[in-house]
């Protein structure tokens, strides 16, 4: 299972909200860049980037310090976050994202997800946030009509190879993570899926490794020094 140590990114600094409330939001890092290169050197080959501006907004806001943090990683770089458009996708992965995460445009508008899958194939990630067994939008600020389970099934017909799935209520709350949740997706799905969300300690992380989960996400755990990333990297991945 691969580690994918997150940096959230509002207005320039590496930052993390409670179950995904803006109003609570804590910052970690006025230098994303350097938290990026710390990760590089504990062992991280994967980065999981979430511009959350550009969730909440609709149109990005960080490229500059993106393109900093990318270049200071020097590994595999995904990013989510206000990407909505086929000019968004081609601008960060000519400036070295490997892999570009949409979440709201994958509820709201499956013909734009479509072409950009067929564009650029596994490059092209889905972001779902679940809310009440319910897909969230526009930053958790809003929960839509479609259950996970619908959605699941809407992005094996587009083609979707890899799937981040957030338990918002878990998110940043240090409770542990949705096993149940991962475990049925796991066994209903066939299809990459990486776990984001309440990671809280090693014990999350060994039992997502078992399910046979592609990925998990930590972050606030790192951050306050719940996970050892170098542990967790050895162990897991």
């Amino acid at each position: 299972m691969k580690i994918y140590p997150a940096i959230d990114l509002y207005q320039g600094k590496a930052v993390r909200l409670f179950k995904g409330d803006y109003n609570q939001m804590t910052v970690y890092n006025d230098n994303p860049a350097a938290v990026a290169a710390d990760f590089r050197s504990k062992g991280a080959e994967c980065l999981h980037l979430v511009d959350l501006e550009g969730a909440q907004k609709g149109v990005p806001a960080n490229q500059n310090v993106i393109r900093e943090i990318v270049d200071a990683f020097q590994g595999f770089v995904e990013l989510g976050g206000g990407i909505r458009t086929m000019e968004i996708v081609r601008f960060y992965l000519n400036a070295g994202v490997d892999r570009v995460i949409l979440g709201t445009a994958a509820v709201e508008n499956p013909e734009f997800l479509s072409k950009a899958v067929g564009e650029f194939g596994d490059k092209i990630a889905v972001g779902v946030d679940i809310k009440d067994g319910y897909v969230a939008i526009k930053g958790w600020t809003e929960k839509s009509q479609t259950t996970a389970e619908e959605f699941f099934v809407q992005m094996k017909e587009l083609g979707v190879s890899t799937i981040i799935c957030t338990d918002i209520s878990r998110d940043g709350a240090m409770q542990g993570t949705n096993l149940e949740l991962y475990s049925n997706l796991c066994k209903n799905y066939d299809i990459d899926i990486i776990a984001s969300g309440g990671v809280s300690s090693m014990e999350d992380l060994r039992a997502l490794n078992q399910m046979g989960l592609h990925g998990a996400i930590v972050g606030k755990a790192y951050y306050v020094g719940a996970i050892d990333l170098q542990q967790a990297i050895l162990e897991v991945q």
